[in-house]
């Protein structure tokens, strides 16, 4: 039977905000020694040894993101599925579930978050060859970790009988849902309770069969969603109003914990979900004092703290169990141990409408990044950066005009009917209406600094007429 890795890159990773946003979440971001979780997940699967080249679910925001940072990684994609909106873990697996069993119907899908920390990769790879046997007898496998503490931020599987057919896995007595304190003790201590690590190996066959046998007006909707979708060869675009109609709801709900096939691996790898800033540090490597302390931080007297900044100075003084982080927009300051609660302050910024929850004041796109430097009444400031080879779409703006100074590298510049060719210290005005691109012909990043000027400054205002990088007209992103 072959093996197909399928990572699940959709999540928005709110818990770790400021640093993970909604366009640069969690997963992105280099948390693991210089290296993303997606990264850090792409290598782990070379330990495995006999498997298909990854196949990633992501939000089609993502799309150009994790395409680098797999190439980065020296990775070969399978294909990318890429989600309008996130629909949870039961459609997104139906739809590859779906796609795979008709090209392989003996295919076992190996699931995996891409947001995830599994520094053992030798004890990782035993676990799935361990799961496999089970698997490939048509069991749903879930991977459960032994608890190290009693969280309460973590569901639990309570393992039954052994399967004889498959050793080292178990029956599933009972799956629990996040417990409050007292029972997470209870099931932490009592030697058959593992965390969920919402890791899972199973049939593409089996898993479409359990969920039209437990949710079959869903599965029907994931079957339709599938064939309405696009498929573009590295890329399948999953249908916007198909998949619309599909119910949100996670795997764990629509299957696992009501088929009678489930069964689990009891894993030996050291295992965090990053879940929070308290589980960075937790598997963190910290001077003596016990802090994690990161970017351009001074300590004085502090202990057992989470200390980071991105961009400027942090000094701490006198703090014990404390998490600081810091970026150029937001600062976050909780005690250790409430940090689950950072998703709270995140739901009020999008309630308020506000916009540091999205995205962070660099924000990154395929041809390189813009940095928002600053903004007023009638005008913003960028500093723009594309990498070589990289061009912006050919678009228009109905209420904004541009003024282009180059500061390193060569711009080509059209403007109408005009082609020019732009170097350091040399600077061009765009209209109102008027058609423009902007591209890096050069060897190195071209910088330019932006400024916009108008009645109306939002990043709605692109009319895009042509894009490099396919993608749609008329879109919020240039």
């Amino acid at each position: 039977m072959n093996l197909y890795p399928i990572i699940l890159a959709g999540g928005c990773g709110t818990r770790l905000w400021p640093m993970s946003r909604e366009t640069y979440p969690k997963q992105f971001l280099p948390l693991l020694q210089g290296k993303s979780p997606f990264q850090a997940t792409l290598e782990r699967l070379a330990g495995v040894g006999r498997i298909h080249p990854p196949a990633v679910i992501a939000n089609e925001e993502h799309r150009f993101l994790l395409t680098n940072q797999a190439r980065q990684a020296g990775v070969r994609l399978r294909k990318l599925y890429l989600e309008p909106f996130g629909r949870s873990t039961a459609p997104a697996l139906a739809l590859v579930a779906c796609e795979i069993f008709d090209a392989d119907p003996e295919a076992l899908l190996l699931v995996l978050p891409a947001d995830h920390d599994i520094p053992d990769e030798s004890s990782f790879a035993d676990a799935v060859q361990t799961g496999e046997l089970a698997a490939a007898q048509g069991h749903l496998v879930v991977f459960g970790v032994e608890p190290r503490w009693p969280e309460t931020g973590y569901g639990y599987i309570e393992r039954a009988g052994d399967l004889p057919s498959a050793p080292g896995c178990y029956h599933v007595a009972s799956f629990v849902e996040k417990p409050e304190l007292e029972i997470a003790t209870r099931l932490a201590a009592s030697g058959r309770h593992h965390w969920n690590s919402g890791i899972f190996l199973f049939g593409a066959g089996a898993y479409l069969e359990e969920l039209e046998r437990q949710e079959p007006e869903l599965a029907a909707q994931c079957c339709a969603a599938f064939e309405a979708s696009r498929d573009e060869g590295d890329c399948l675009r999953i249908d916007a109003p198909a998949f619309e109609l599909c119910r949100a709801i996670s795997i764990d709900h629509a299957v696992l914990e009501r088929t009678q096939r489930a069964a689990v691996v009891p894993a030996r790898f050291r295992w965090s979900d990053i879940g929070s800033w308290d589980a960075l540090w937790e598997g963190a490597e910290k001077d003596s004092h016990g802090n994690d302390a990161q970017g351009d931080v001074r300590l004085y007297d502090v202990a057992n703290s989470c200390i980071r900044s991105s961009d400027r100075l942090v000094v701490g003084i006198g703090l014990k169990d404390t998490v600081v982080i810091d970026t150029p927009d937001a600062l976050l300051v909780a005690a250790r141990g409430e940090t689950q609660r950072v998703r709270e302050a995140v739901e009020q910024l999008r309630s308020q409408a506000r916009t540091e929850h999205r995205a962070h004041r660099t924000v990154h796109r395929p041809w390189g990044s813009y940095d928002d430097i600053d903004a007023g009444e009638r005008f913003r400031v960028k500093r723009i950066t594309v990498e070589p080879g990289g061009k912006l779409s050919l678009q228009w703006h109905h209420h904004r005009a541009e003024h282009w100074v180059v500061v390193s590298g060569t711009a080509r510049v059209t403007r109408g009917e005009e082609v020019t060719l732009l170097t350091e210290n040399q600077s061009l005005y765009v209209g109102v209406g008027v058609l423009h691109r902007l591209e890096n012909p050069g060897k190195v990043p071209l910088q330019i600094i932006e400024v916009q000027t108008g009645t109306y400054l939002g990043e709605d205002d692109i009319v895009r007429v042509e894009d490099a990088y396919q993608r749609a007209t008329n879109s919020a992103t240039p």
